[in-house]
C-alpha cells in the first residue's frame, strides 16, 4: 500500500490541471476508492479531495509570483470563475491572489511522501471471522462526529432506549458477539472529517427479520470480519485502536475496508472506574 500511495501522490503532481478521477486512483493503487481514500485520511489527517485541492492553490502561487495572471491561473486550476478562486485562495492562504502578485506575499503547500515509520513495536492482535447476513436492530439517531472523547448525543441515546425496547433486542439477540453494540454510518462526510453528522445505532445483531417498528433495523450482507480486542481507558483506548486499524493495520495487511458498517461492543469493568474490554468490528475484503 505504501508503494500505491507514493504512485497516486506522484499521479496526483503530474494532473494537477487536470480532472482527476477515482476511477484512475482506483486503478492505480488496486484497492476500491472507499479503501483508498479512508486510509488516506488516516496516515495524512486531510481527506484526498482536501490534499489535491491544497496543492493545486499552492501550485497556483507559485503562477502568481511568477506573474501570471489571476484569470488564467483561475481557469488552469479548475475554477469556473475568478471569485470562485479568490475565495478558495484567500480561504486557504489569507491573503488574496492580487496580494500574491503585489506585493510578493506567499504560501506554500507541499507534495506528501509516505515512509514507513516503526514506533516502539507495538503489537495489534486481531482475528478474522467469516459472518452470514444478518441485521443490526436498535435505536438509532443522527449525531455530531466526532473522533476523541464522550460523545454526549450518543450518551442521550442510550438513556433514552425503553425497558420494552430493551426485551425485545434481547430475544432477537441470535449471533455472536452476544453484546449490546455500536454501530455508526450514513456519515454526512464519509467519516473523512470530524464534522457533520452521522447515524449512530445502539443495538443486537440478529438474522431474525420479524421486527417490531419500535426497533430500526440496518440489514448487512454477509462478509468477512476484522476484529480488533483492545482494553484499557474507556473511550481513549477504543478510538486509538480505531486509529491504528486504518493508520497501521489496514495499509500492511492482505484485506481492504468495505463500505458498510462497522461496530464495536465495551464490556466495562466494575472494579476499574472508566476502563473496560473493547472489540471493533471492521468489515474487509481480501485484496
Amino acid at each position: 500500500m505504501l508503494k500505491e500511495l507514493n504512485h497516486v501522490m506522484d499521479y496526483i503532481e503530474e494532473h494537477l490541471t487536470d480532472d482527476i478521477s477515482s476511477e484512475i486512483i482506483s486503478e492505480y493503487t488496486g484497492v476500491s476508492d472507499y479503501h483508498f481514500r479512508k486510509i488516506f485520511y488516516y496516515l495524512s489527517g486531510l481527506s484526498l479531495n482536501e490534499y489535491i485541492k491544497y496543492r493545486r492553490l499552492s501550485e497556483a502561487n507559485m503562477d502568481l509570483l511568477h506573474g501570471e495572471k489571476v484569470t488564467d491561473v483561475a481557469f488552469k486550476y479548475g475554477y469556473q470563475s475568478i471569485d470562485g478562486f479568490t475565495r478558495a485562495f484567500k480561504k486557504w492562504s489569507g491573503f488574496l491572489p492580487s496580494d500574491v502578485m503585489k506585493k510578493g506575499v506567499s504560501k506554500c503547500f507541499p507534495k506528501l511522501s509516505f515512509i514507513i515509520t516503526v514506533k516502539g513495536g507495538i503489537s495489534m492482535e486481531f482475528r478474522i471471522e467469516e459472518k452470514p447476513a444478518f441485521n443490526l436492530v436498535g435505536v438509532s439517531k443522527r449525531v455530531p462526529l466526532q473522533f476523541e472523547g464522550v460523545n454526549n448525543e450518543i450518551v442521550k441515546l442510550a438513556q433514552s432506549i425503553t425497558e420494552e425496547q430493551r426485551k425485545e433486542m434481547h430475544a432477537l439477540q441470535n449471533i455472536e458477539p452476544y453484546e449490546v453494540v455500536n454501530a455508526s454510518y450514513d456519515s454526512d462526510t464519509n467519516f473523512l472529517k470530524e464534522e457533520g453528522y452521522l447515524t449512530h445505532l445502539i443495538g443486537v445483531l440478529t438474522t431474525e427479520n420479524n421486527i417490531s417498528d419500535k426497533l430500526d433495523k440496518v440489514p448487512i450482507e454477509a462478509c468477512t470480519w476484522a476484529v480488533f480486542p483492545n482494553e484499557g481507558p474507556f473511550p481513549s483506548t477504543l478510538q486509538q485502536t480505531m486509529a491504528r486499524i486504518y493508520s497501521e493495520w489496514l495499509p500492511s495487511s492482505n484485506y481492504e475496508v468495505i463500505n458498510a458498517p462497522s461496530f464495536s461492543f465495551t464490556k466495562m469493568d466494575p472494579d476499574k472506574k472508566d476502563y473496560g474490554y473493547s472489540e471493533v468490528w471492521i468489515p474487509v475484503r481480501k485484496k
